[in-house]
């Protein structure tokens, strides 16, 4: 799809009809005013199976533990945003199934993947908590916002106390998130995203105020033309995703010192956008060269679903043409028959 002027000029528009004069800009607006069926497309594996799993606990077959189930949070997400209540009680079975697995102390059993390698250690079973939380977090808020808030009320008043519990376990393990991740940035913007978006979720400041800690290490870790490190230098891949969480965390948190900083990143990021739309990952230092693989023993590659949602995202809320014309080369791009 091309953004011919006025069709541009229509989704701007469309985004900035808040509510209400003056309202601040909300996610569920900005996904509503998506091009039409982008977001479909986009979560077409997002679904939960049989068993309830998404992710790599679908592609194992098992559970292996909770950052996978995030899958069934952006399912949940997409289906309030088109209005299919039906789809979306369907996906919630994913977010259910990962409580089923909750443990004691509000953490999550972890089980070996196909490599041998397990978050059974304190500092990872953090990490994949929070990975599935952030986006719990970001649901949530977006439903909401939504008109079906009252459709989801009394199962998410349901899910309060264990919500409560894996925040306070999240929390517990704040001192080793950095520590553990900080040659990662996006996992570091990760981790504040969902300490902030449960905060507010929970009207709990302590965990905001914890979102901003973990932010402003983010913020430092940037090369000097801004663009953000990854295993010490520049990655096209993860890139996007610290620009893309990051955006998502900001929507309901006000964080303008990391708003401030996106311009640079973007800037990077769109050079790497090839006219075809594939994206550039020479000089790489995690995806699309080899240099790491997944639990399965694949080379990792770059996530072609979070490019498109990050650009699209960025050029919705900062009225970028060029980042809305960049999203739609990456969605063509990624949706040809053996690219």
């Amino acid at each position: 799809m091309k953004y011919p002027a006025f069709a541009t000029i229509a989704l701007l528009f469309a985004i900035l009809a808040a509510p209400l004069v003056g309202a601040p800009l909300r996610e569920y607006d900005i996904l509503r005013a998506f091009p039409a069926g982008r977001l479909a497309a986009l979560g077409a594996g997002d679904l939960p199976d049989a068993q309830g799993f998404t992710g790599s606990n679908h592609a194992h077959k098992y559970w292996v533990e909770s950052g996978p189930q995030r899958g069934s949070c952006r399912a949940v997400i997409a289906a309030v945003i088109r209005d299919d209540l039906a789809a979306a009680d369907n996906a919630w079975r994913g977010i259910d199934v990962a409580f089923a697995h909750q443990t004691a102390n509000g953490g999550f059993e972890s089980k070996p993947q196909a490599n041998g390698k397990a978050s059974t250690a304190f500092n990872a079973n953090v990490e994949t908590a929070y990975f599935f939380l952030q986006e719990l977090g970001r649901a949530i808020l977006i439903i909401r916002q939504s008109p079906h808030a009252d459709h989801f009320k009394v199962r998410i008043d349901a899910l309060e106390p264990k919500l409560r519990r894996a925040a306070d376990y999240i929390s517990s393990g704040i001192d080793t998130i950095i520590p553990k991740v900080g040659h990662s940035v996006n996992r570091v913007i990760i981790a504040a995203k969902a300490f902030g978006t449960l905060g507010v979720v929970l009207g709990e400041e302590k965990l905001i105020a914890h979102s901003r800690h973990l932010i402003a290490h983010a913020i430092t870790l940037r090369d000097k033309e801004g663009v953000f490190i990854e295993n010490g230098g520049r990655d096209s891949s993860y890139n996007v995703v610290s620009i893309l969480f990051g955006s998502h965390l900001a929507l309901h948190v006000p964080m303008p010192e990391f708003e401030a900083i996106l311009p640079a990143a973007v800037a990077w990021q769109l050079t790497r956008v090839l006219s075809s739309g594939e994206i550039d990952v020479k000089s790489n230092t995690r995806t699309g060269v080899g240099k790491e693989a997944n639990a399965f023993g694949q080379a990792k590659t770059v996530n072609y679903n979070e490019v498109v949602y990050a650009l699209t995202y960025y050029g919705l809320i900062h009225h970028d043409a060029a980042c809305l014309e960049a999203a739609d080369r990456v969605f063509a791009y990624m949706r040809k028959p053996n690219k």
